[in-house]
């Protein structure tokens, strides 16, 4: 008979590609899955060789939502008959860990990010001090966990005597040949994909718009500053050269990724996730085989020097940044150099590889 696993994170699975993949391993270690997260009004349908259960909330932000989701969820995992509950980030984690306990179920913990590090709670030290609280009360009774990168796994591994696995965010490596880049084109694509949240870079992007031409900047995600991006787009009159995607379906967006010069990852130092972080839309803009602008934070820079395949923001002011790019996007023989570079990166980085790690464990 099949294990079961009970997979719980708190969005609405349509984007959330590292879930996916983790739930495609189980598929290969023949666990059956039930993948369970939330579904708000403008959810687009999900199709997956899985099952999928989404709760709709009356809430959908702050303390609210999430007392309302664990409460559900918490609910739900006692009434499901499991072999393995699966928790994705400290939201989730309370009532994966109240219903393992309760029914002597194998709990998993797989940490997204820094979460008590997020640049949402570092300034609201109230807030943090509650996860932080429910961090330490429950983080050291875990038994099996893994995360995105060495740095997280080493602080965790300090702070709590826990030996967490690394599991990187990687691409599945597929045949799907790229489509061929037209280099020559006049107009350089400049390319962000991620969540539209503070302090990842992007009205920075946007301001240094207005000093070049022959450039589009194109974001893809949604977040919590999506609508001030927009209207600073119109303030500064610059439609023509930010276009605005919204959330894209992972199995639609490397088709967008694709068609970039130059991929963006310049988070600000808002806190140690954000330090630490080795971003899923680093590995995608590799995938793509693209080069990238990133900030000089360890984990980032660990695989960008190591493959030489992009260069590192020189400074935070709107008119240097865009010289920057302009300087970058010019410059053939390093363009050339760090494609070829991108395309060794890719076919060593794969998904395939990593979830090696997750098949021991499991």
């Amino acid at each position: 008979m099949k294990k079961k696993i009970i997979i719980s994170v708190t969005n609405d699975l349509v984007t959330d590609m590292r879930v996916h993949k983790v739930a495609l391993t189980l598929l290969k270690l023949d666990y059956k899955i039930l993948l369970v997260g939330w579904q708000f009004k403008n959810s687009k349908e999900i199709n997956r060789p899985y099952e999928c259960k989404r709760f709709k909330l009356l809430f959908n932000k702050g303390v609210l939502f999430y007392a309302e989701y664990n409460f559900r969820l918490f609910l739900f995992l006692l009434l499901k008959k499991t072999d393995v509950f699966l928790s994705n980030d400290l939201d989730s984690l309370l009532a994966n860990f109240l219903a393992s306990k309760i029914k002597k179920t194998k709990l998993v913990y797989d940490s997204h990010e820094y979460f008590t590090e997020v640049p949402e709670l570092v300034n609201r030290k109230r807030t943090q001090k509650i996860w932080l609280s429910l961090e330490k009360f429950i983080l050291p009774k875990i038994k099996y966990s893994y995360t995105v990168c060495r740095s997280i796994a080493d602080i965790y591994k300090e702070k709590y005597g826990i030996e967490m696995q690394v599991v990187r965010n990687i691409p599945i490596c597929d045949s799907q040949k790229l489509l061929k880049k037209n280099s020559s084109k006049k107009t350089k694509i400049i390319i962000y994909q991620g969540a539209v949240n503070v302090g990842r870079g992007i009205e920075l992007v946007v301001e240094s718009m207005q000093y070049l031409d022959n450039h589009v900047f194109w974001i893809i995600g949604g977040g919590d500053i999506f609508d001030d991006i927009k209207k600073m787009v119109t303030d500064l009159k610059i439609e023509n050269k930010v276009k605005m995607f919204g959330k894209l379906p992972f199995d639609e967006l490397k088709k967008y990724t694709m068609q970039a010069d130059i991929g963006i990852s310049l988070e600000e130092n808002l806190g140690l996730n954000y330090y630490y972080a080795l971003p899923n839309k680093l590995f995608d803009y590799i995938h793509a085989e693209i080069p990238i602008l990133a900030s000089p934070f360890p984990e980032m820079k660990r695989i960008i020097d190591k493959y030489n395949i992009g260069e590192y923001i020189l400074n935070r002011n709107p008119k240097e940044l865009a010289e920057q790019f302009n300087e970058i996007l010019q410059n053939t023989d390093k363009l050339n150099l760090w494609k070829d570079n991108v395309k060794t990166a890719h076919n060593q980085l794969c998904w395939q590889n990593e979830e090696k790690v997750l098949m021991t464990l499991f």
